[in-house]
């Protein structure tokens, strides 16, 4: 898979970067690539960070403006719907889990939502990530300059978490070729997921009619 995706490009350190910014793969991926071709820990960080955090940007500025568009668009109208309930309930989800942890403190609600963004994108499970973090940062509510800092320090200890895997697995002898297979067969398996998720929802509108 390494050498493949190596030949693909023609350019380790593009390919650590691009691969980075696809989802599902996202930062993952890309460091667990950039170790198996040899790069150091920092470096395979820093390229895979960059590349996945780089996502933020489109992701929050373009997300609702594209789904809004699609909404005016008779065939693609009822995915949108459902793409964008799928996202709102990704968020209420995130905002009451968060809610109930810290039911006995004062804190203001945009914090309770920035931290739940940031365990969100932390935590380097599948389905998660910056991607869907951004996203529901977006359908919080959060503006920009409240939605950034959560999202970049979630993807930088997510970035830790999978160094540190990465190490694991080579001190035990497992072959970072196998990860990354695993990784792009969980993928495929969580966009199928997904696709259906949405396929079988139904479209329900939001209060605001859209």
């Amino acid at each position: 898979m390494t050498e493949f995706l190596s030949n693909l490009i023609g350019n380790d350190y593009l390919s650590t970067i691009i691969m980075s910014f696809v989802p599902l793969i996202e930062l993952k991926g890309g460091i667990v690539f950039a170790r198996n071709v040899g790069f150091s820990y920092l470096l395979a960080f820093g390229l895979a960070y960059l590349g996945s955090t780089a996502v933020f940007f489109p992701i929050y500025w373009l997300l609702r403006p594209i789904l809004n568009l699609l909404k005016r668009i008779k065939w693609f109208n009822g995915f949108a719907v459902r793409v964008e309930n799928y996202f709102v309930k990704k968020a209420d989800e995130t905002l009451q889990k968060q809610t109930e942890k810290e039911r006995k403190k004062p804190l203001s609600q945009t914090f309770i939502k920035q931290l739940g963004v940031f365990i969100f994108v932390a935590i380097p499970l599948p389905m998660t990530g910056i991607w869907t973090g951004t996203a529901i940062a977006v359908f919080l509510g959060l503006k920009f300059r409240e939605a950034i800092l959560p999202a970049v320090l979630g993807n930088m200890v997510a970035g830790g978490l999978i160094c540190l895997l990465s190490f694991v697995c080579q001190l035990i002898g497992i072959n970072l070729d196998y990860v990354l297979y695993a990784l792009f067969a969980l993928a495929v398996i969580m966009l199928v997921v997904f696709i259906v998720k949405v396929a079988l929802s139904k479209p329900k509108k939001n209060s605001d009619g859209e």
